[in-house]
């Protein structure tokens, strides 16, 4: 007897296909996106939380450490996403993608929005993240908002790790100033020089989340 035709959006028979099968040598698959409480937040798996500004490189972070592409995505317009992301790893812990804040085109209203998503992952109580992963343009280091991301997580005791992404798009001379000065000016952040695309990094960040 023929199959009936799905009428499922794209996106969605994107998300079920990432959900129904593990990808990569970690297994990760697509668990759930979440807007506000949900069970997910209770479950015993320890969460490692990814947060950066739009465009700095976060989805493709996440497929590099992950060993898959097109598992954590980028929306096609920079800052549209606004749901918070979770993908099963191993069956025993979660990436947790949040959205992209700082998209200058984006109306105020919605900037704030994504702010205030963001806030109360990282400080409304529900979720306890292991870790948070904060990426960074390596060409423009810590910007305004990047500072308050790291404030209130620091503030709220939530361990804190740096990747300086596209580190891959300055010279050797400006890679050993960059990371100079970073270190000088935040001696208390620990920090990982870091390229999505030439996969620098991506193992000393593996064996700290992984052990191996």
């Amino acid at each position: 007897m023929p199959q009936k035709p799905s009428f499922k959006s794209k996106q969605a028979q994107s998300k079920q296909a990432r959900v129904d099968q593990g990808k990569g040598p970690y297994g990760a698959k697509f668990a759930r996106g979440i807007n506000g409480s949900d069970s997910i937040l209770a479950t015993p798996f320890p969460q490692i939380a990814f947060v950066g500004r739009s465009n700095v490189g976060k989805s493709s972070s996440i497929n590099a450490l992950l060993g898959v592409s097109g598992m954590a995505r980028t929306s096609a317009t920079p800052g549209k996403t606004q749901e918070i992301n979770f993908f099963l790893i191993n069956e025993n812990m979660y990436f947790v993608d949040l959205p992209g804040y700082g998209f200058a085109n984006m109306p105020e209203k919605e900037r704030e929005q994504i702010r205030k998503h963001i806030l109360w992952y990282l400080s409304g109580g529900e979720a306890h993240p292991k870790l948070v992963v904060l990426i960074v343009d390596a060409r423009h280091g810590v910007t305004e908002h990047d500072r308050e991301l790291i404030d209130i997580a620091v503030g709220e005791g939530h361990p804190l790790l740096i990747l300086l992404n596209k580190i891959d798009k300055l010279s050797g001379n400006e890679r050993a100033q960059v990371l100079k000065a970073f270190a000088l000016e935040n001696p208390e952040l620990d920090f990982i020089p870091f390229s999505a695309k030439e996969k620098t990094g991506v193992n000393e960040v593996r064996t700290l989340l992984f052990g191996k």
